[in-house]
C-alpha cells in the first residue's frame, strides 16, 4: 500500500511585532485517496465514516463538503485544466481521534503516473467552522517544490489579510517537510513548518503514536486558542472575524 503514517514536529516561528516560537508532536495520516476502503478493512482502529478510535470521514473535507473525496479531488482537478487519468493523490491529514477533528491545514499532493508532482491543494480551516482550498501548481527548486498564493480567507486574528503565503514541499523516500511562510506587506511574518517522519501504517503503530500523543486533535484546538491567548497578553493588534468579514 502507497498509504502510511506521517510522525514528527510542527513548529511555529514569528518573527515581528514580537518574536515568538512554539513546537509540538504530531502525526498524520499519508493515505492514498483510492485506498482508504482497503486501509479501513485491514486495521481494527480506523474506519470510514462511522466511529472507531480514528475515523475518516469524507464530509469531514473540501468544498462543498465531500461524499466521495477521490471523486471530489478529481473533478477538482478537470475544472483546474488538468487531465488526471492516472494519478494519485496522496491526502496527509490527522484523522478523528474518538470522534473529534480539527486540522488547521490538510494537503493533497497529486503526482502523475510518473510519479511527478503536480498540483497541490492546500485545504485550511479555521475555528470558526469554516474551510477554504488553494489550488498550487509548483515548481522544482532545488529539492523543494516552490509555489506562492495569495491570502484571502480568515485564519489567525493577528495577521492581516492583506498578505500571502509560499508553500515549499520537499517530499523524499523517508520524511516529508512542508513549509508556509506568511509575508505581510512584503515582509515574511510567519512561517510553520511540518518535519515529518514516513512508517508503516499497522495497528501497532497507531496504537504507539495514541499513547505517545494521545487526544492530537483535541490538543490542537486547545494549543490554538493558548497560543493566541499569550499573544494577546503580548499586545499584538487583534483583528476581530466579523471586521474581515465586513
Amino acid at each position: 500500500m502507497r498509504s502510511h503514517i506521517l510522525h514528527g514536529k510542527v513548529r511555529h516561528r514569528r518573527s515581528r511585532p514580537v518574536e515568538y516560537e512554539l513546537e509540538h508532536d504530531v502525526f498524520y495520516l499519508a493515505l492514498d485517496l483510492a485506498e482508504i476502503d482497503a486501509v479501513a478493512r485491514r486495521l481494527r482502529l480506523f474506519s470510514r465514516n462511522r466511529a472507531n478510535v480514528l475515523s475518516f470521514r469524507d464530509a469531514d473535507h473540501w468544498l462543498p463538503a465531500a461524499r466521495d473525496l477521490e471523486d471530489s479531488v478529481m473533478q477538482h482537478l478537470r475544472a483546474e485544466g488538468s487531465e488526471p487519468q492516472g494519478w494519485r493523490t496522496i491526502f496527509i491529514a490527522t484523522p478523528r481521534i474518538l470522534g473529534y477533528q480539527f486540522n488547521p491545514a490538510s494537503f493533497y499532493l497529486c503526482r502523475d503516473g510518473e510519479g511527478v508532482l503536480r498540483v497541490v491543494v492546500v485545504e485550511v480551516h479555521n475555528t470558526h467552522g469554516e474551510r477554504r482550498l488553494y489550488t498550487l501548481r509548483p515548481e522544482r527548486r532545488g529539492k523543494a517544490w516552490v509555489d506562492s498564493m495569495d491570502k484571502d480567507f480568515y485564519v489567525s486574528p493577528f495577521i492581516d489579510m492583506d498578505a500571502s503565503y509560499t508553500v515549499r514541499v520537499q517530499d523524499d523516500p523517508d520524511s516529508l517537510r512542508i513549509a508556509i511562510t506568511e509575508t505581510e506587506r512584503g515582509e515574511a511574518l510567519l512561517t510553520a513548518t511540518l518535519v515529518l517522519r514516513r512508517a508503516r501504517l499497522t495497528d501497532r503503530m497507531l496504537a504507539r503514536l495514541l499513547l505517545r500523543i494521545p487526544l492530537a486533535t483535541h490538543k490542537t484546538i486547545a494549543a490554538i486558542h493558548l497560543h493566541a491567548w499569550r499573544l494577546w497578553r503580548q499586545g499584538i493588534r487583534f483583528h476581530r472575524h466579523s471586521e474581515v468579514k465586513a
